[in-house]
């Protein structure tokens, strides 16, 4: 059976960091499905099939690498996909707390599927999607924190609002 694991998230937009965790996932798993989900407690800047766009361009360079999106439940999609683990990405000490708790909630749901965590490159421990918005929202260069495809769609998009 190939290892399979999900590395979800809302990715909006995707970062270094982000593709720092997917490239080093990549290389111990046989696949890895970078799965988009909605986060309703969030107001995207991006649609969901523009993140899944841009991911796909940012991780052309890994044939092991799928993009995929689901807005239910995390455990029942890596259910579906029948992987064996999902992947997450650590910046601090304070995603720990709310990952954990995630984390223990997806044990109950189903005991079979582990989560892996995976601790960013140091350079990366102090970014976030969020960030990089609002810095992108002020025209600043983020080039250094994102692919260039990322950053030239964030200037669109700030460049329309």
């Amino acid at each position: 059976m190939a290892r399979l694991a999900i590395c979800p998230g809302s990715f909006d937009p995707i970062t270094f960091g982000h593709l720092d965790i997917i490239e080093r996932g990549s290389k111990i798993f046989d696949e890895v499905i970078v799965a988009v989900f909605n986060n309703q407690s969030k107001s995207p800047l991006f649609t969901v099939e523009e993140r899944m766009e841009l991911i796909k361009v940012s991780t052309k360079h890994l044939s092991n690498v799928k993009v995929d999106a689901s807005d239910g439940l995390l455990i029942d999609y890596a259910e579906e996909k029948n992987a064996q683990v999902i992947l997450r990405g650590l910046r601090a000490v304070s995603d720990f707390e709310y990952e954990m708790q995630i984390t223990s909630m997806n044990r109950k749901l189903d005991s079979t599927i582990e989560t892996l965590f995976m601790m960013t490159n140091n350079q990366y421990s102090f970014l976030s999607s969020s960030i990089v918005k609002e810095v992108a929202k002020y025209k600043a260069d983020v080039t250094d924190l994102v692919p260039v495809i990322v950053a030239e769609a964030l200037k669109n998009k700030y460049r329309n609002r």
